[in-house]
């Protein structure tokens, strides 16, 4: 036996000693992991749950844990975050076993079971943690370690098992799960569901939703599709439901044809779940939508009918990479996500040949990247993990937006056929089971005869993302790369474009960057401005030299490729946060060229950016100054826009950016008349997004406004979304107050899209100066917030708390929290710095404008 294994063994075993006060780690620790998954497999639950038709009573359960073990006498530690009351009877066949609860573990002493075959039986009751309860249905979420709350079980990714459900639910309930429906006994006041066992998943995987649902039934490529939900606008299901049920059938083909692989699982259905926490979750057989990802309005942009077809490719896509082939363990999480990414781009593209894919892509993940990767709070792709507990705080930008990025250059580098060659590999050696990034890695290497160590190095094992300066010489252009954070010998291997401006017209050169530096030779007249990552595949900090940023301000609206352009806009703000640009002039810039931008996906780029200079970098008096002229710029150009798409992006900048007394009564009209602008339909969802953007402002009838929206909301689910949201509306401040000491309570946190709806009206920039005061209390709960929360909540709450804000006050009140805080994990230390960067550059800009207007005083 390796010594290793040894040393872990003996660890467990001090376990079953009388008095010994040693414990495995609260969560789940990746020592205990590596041992389970040396000692155990062939785990397979057979689960029998009742839920009660209260959302308040306890759901209960019973588990028979099969599995084979290879030692005997050691003993058996399962996860159950439960208090020791929620344990009941635990049986070993006709006898009872005893076991100890410590630190959300279920131990039993080894020599009552010996190696070989082994049959735990397991009577427990459920907390809430994972179980989203309402009044009338609940769905389960447990990614990354939240099954371990809901039912005993090995809660690891590399111990994948097979499932066996049997539910106990209301009568007039639907239930969707993993499984088929194998039988049902409905007859009673309480229907007994029995669906069928799975193939090999890991815990995190295990999913079931029940309540009162609507079903639609499809059939494609004679695959039968369920699709459950609970949208009560049937005009709204009829326009969407075709397009859905075609987007997966469409996604499942395409993965067979790339893989070579047979869908993998027995069924696709899937539930669009109310105010989802995510925009998806894998799980097979049953994949949860955020329902509004997929019922679109009747006005829905291009982007946004792309944007649902990239979700449910997503979410696919995960049928293979993630489910059938699971990371390991959770710091290679990236892996399943990246891939998921990267086909959904290949899926969804073809579908719509009038969309420019390169310029999607990077409108899509390259400002989420770069919002993270700037900041000191940034992280690798690939991160250190050393307990579950902890897995939460590896997702985001980075994972779903840097790793696409990253994973597109490497296919560039070794070749489309060698990836997909590589990656069919990899699905064959190891489906329905575990790998690493060590296993991928090398089996790309392999197939491409390339070492992509040093590349994986730089890439996806550090955080940060080069800084890249053009410096003009007498010979050309001398790019040079650095890193930010200095020190460690890195050099960000990849091609970058440079375009070069003169007069009318722009050159394009490519450079190889290897080292630290390369050159560029150019012939005779100086270019008006030098641009780098002009095509928008290179990755990093493009820094525009003064005359470079002068002319490009004056240049991009002009610039033929829409690509180009976007790259000049996103380059410019960067120039605008780092200090080094006005961002008056840009903003200026920006809605002067709103009427000559005929790309919808630069015009959506351009009108984001707007708000983001209006509400976070001007402070309040220069803000008012420019209102009306940009709510002027903003009805023309939504009054010209030739299609809906194009109009409703005008629409609701106007909602986001009113606030002269004229506008607001515009806005008022549309919402009391219901009459929306010519051309424009506007669904139920946007009248209420109106109601609250008027009543924010400050209206004098706010309440009668926000009385007869109440009573237009016909969907139940939206209708207590408005009620829970509502008070954040409110004029009195004390009632604002109220709000958020409510949200101190974790009950009152458990609808968290509705929770950071909340947070951001509390906190917008409009209630600012009212709302400094929540930031110390908000900081010092957010280690109970990620103890509660899921996995994206924590980052959620942060931003929501701080985007609001832009003064000195604010920012101060974050690094003091820092200071005062050196124990605080560093993922969540990280999380913190990567939500108040905005703070912190919002903050540099606004006193650097107040001490320019004191001088010029």
């Amino acid at each position: 036996m390796p010594a290793l294994v040894l040393q872990l063994l003996t660890g467990i075993v001090s376990l079953a000693i009388p008095g010994d006060t040693s414990a495995p780690a609260a969560g789940v620790s990746r020592e205990l992991a590596e041992l389970r998954r040396r000692e155990i497999s062939d785990v397979r639950y057979d689960l029998d749950w009742a839920v009660p038709e209260s959302a308040g009573a306890a759901l209960r359960g019973r588990a028979l844990i099969r599995f084979r073990r290879r030692t005997g006498g050691l003993p058996i530690v399962l996860d159950f975050n439960a208090p020791a009351g929620n344990v009941g009877r635990v049986r070993s066949g006709d006898r009872d076993v005893p076991y100890r609860m410590v630190n959300e573990h279920l131990i039993i002493d080894g020599s009552h079971l010996p190696a070989g075959e082994q049959a735990l039986a397991i009577e427990f009751t459920s907390t809430d943690l994972a179980l989203n309860r309402n009044a009338d249905f609940f769905y389960t979420l447990f990614v990354p370690d939240r099954a371990r709350s809901a039912l005993p079980c090995f809660d690891q990714p590399d111990l994948k098992g097979r499932f066996r459900l049997t539910l106990r639910i209301p009568a007039g309930w639907h239930a969707v799960a993993n499984g088929r429906l194998a039988h049902s006994d409905t007859s009673g006041a309480t229907q007994v569901l029995e669906f069928a066992e799975t193939r090999p998943i890991p815990t995190y995987l295990f999913a079931v939703a029940a309540g009162k649902f609507f079903v639609e039934t499809a059939e494609r490529d004679g695959r039968t599709f369920h699709l459950y939900h609970r949208e009560t606008d049937s005009s709204k299901v009829a326009r969407n439901r075709a397009a859905i049920f075609d987007l997966e059938a469409a996604s499942l083909r395409w993965l067979e044809r790339y893989t070579g692989i047979p869908f993998p699982f027995d069924k696709f259905d899937f539930f669009a779940v109310p105010a989802f926490q995510f925009g998806g979750m894998e799980h097979p057989g049953a994949v949860w939508y955020r329902a509004g990802g997929l019922f679109l309005d009747e006005a829905a942009t291009r982007n946004q009918l792309l944007g649902r077809a990239s979700l449910i490719a997503h979410e696919t896509a995960h049928m293979w990479f993630g489910d059938l082939v699971t990371m390991r363990w959770f710091n290679d999480v990236w892996m399943k996500e990246v891939f998921a990414n990267f086909m959904a781009g290949k899926i969804a593209g073809p579908s719509f040949p009038d969309i420019n894919h390169e310029l999607r892509f990077y409108l899509a993940h390259y400002p989420g990247a770069y919002a993270v990767d700037r900041t000191a709070g940034a992280n690798p792709i690939r991160q250190d993990l050393e307990n579950l507990n902890e897995a939460g705080s590896v997702y985001g930008a980075i994972i779903y937006d840097k790793a696409p990025i990253v994973m597109r250059q490497l296919e560039r580098l070794i070749g489309e056929a060698s990836m997909r060659k590589g990656l069919r590999v990899y699905l064959r050696e190891h489906r329905y089971g575990n790998a690493t990034w060590a296993d991928l890695i090398a089996i790309l290497a392999r197939v491409s005869g390339r070492d992509l160590s040093s590349w994986s190095k730089a890439w996806v094992e550090a955080a940060r993302r080069p800084t890249v300066t053009a410096t003009r010489t007498p010979a050309g252009i001398s790019v040079h790369q650095s890193d930010p954070n200095g020190g460690r010998g890195l050099r960000w291997a990849q091609r970058v474009e440079v375009a070069l401006g003169y007069g009318d017209s722009v050159r394009t050169m490519a450079v190889e960057l290897r080292g630290a530096e390369a050159s560029i030779r150019l012939g005779s007249g100086r270019p008006d401005f030098v641009m780098l990552g002009a095509n928008g595949v290179g990755y990093g900090r493009f820094v525009l030299d003064s005359a470079s940023r002068i002319a490009l301000l004056d240049r991009v609206p002009r610039l033929k490729d829409p690509l180009m352009r976007s790259v000049a806009w996103a380059s410019l703000y960067e120039s605008v946060i780092a200090g080094e640009l006005d961002p008056r002039d840009l903003l200026a810039r920006a809605v002067d060229a709103l009427g000559s931008e005929h790309d919808e996906l630069v015009s959506e780029q351009v009108l984001g950016l707007i708000q983001a200079t209006y509400w976070r970098l001007l402070p309040d008096e220069p803000r008012r100054a420019v209102a009306a002229g940009l709510e002027a710029t903003l009805w023309r150009e939504l009054e010209a826009a030739p299609t809906p798409g194009r109009k409703v992006g005008y629409f609701n900048a106007l909602v986001g950016v009113t606030l002269t007394p004229d506008g607001l009564a515009r806005l008022e009209a549309i919402w009391r008349t219901r009459t929306p602008p010519a051309g424009l339909p506007l669904s139920d969802e946007q009248y209420t997004t109106l109601a609250e953007a008027i009543a924010l402002r400050g209206v004098p009838n706010a309440d009668p406004i926000l009385d007869e929206q109440l009573g237009r909301i016909r969907n139940p689910d939206r209708q207590a979304r408005f009620r829970f949201v509502r008070p954040a509306l409110s004029a009195d401040v004390r009632v604002r107050d109220s709000v958020f000491q409510s949200l101190s309570d974790p009950a009152n946190r458990r609808r968290e899209p509705w929770v950071l709806d909340v947070v951001r009206y509390l906190h917008h920039p409009l209630r600012a100066a009212t709302a400094e005061k929540y930031i110390p209390q908000s900081l010092a709960m957010i280690e109970e917030i990620k103890r509660t929360g899921d996995i994206f909540f924590p980052l959620g709450w942060l931003s929501a708390t701080l985007d609001g804000h832009q003064t000195a006050t604010a920012a101060a009140m974050v690094t003091r929290f820092l200071a005062g805080r050196p124990d605080l994990a560093p993922r969540l230390r990280g999380k913190v710095l990567q939500a108040a960067d905005g703070l912190f550059q919002a903050a540099a800009i606004v006193e650097r404008r107040k001490s320019a207007v004191d001088n010029e005083r």
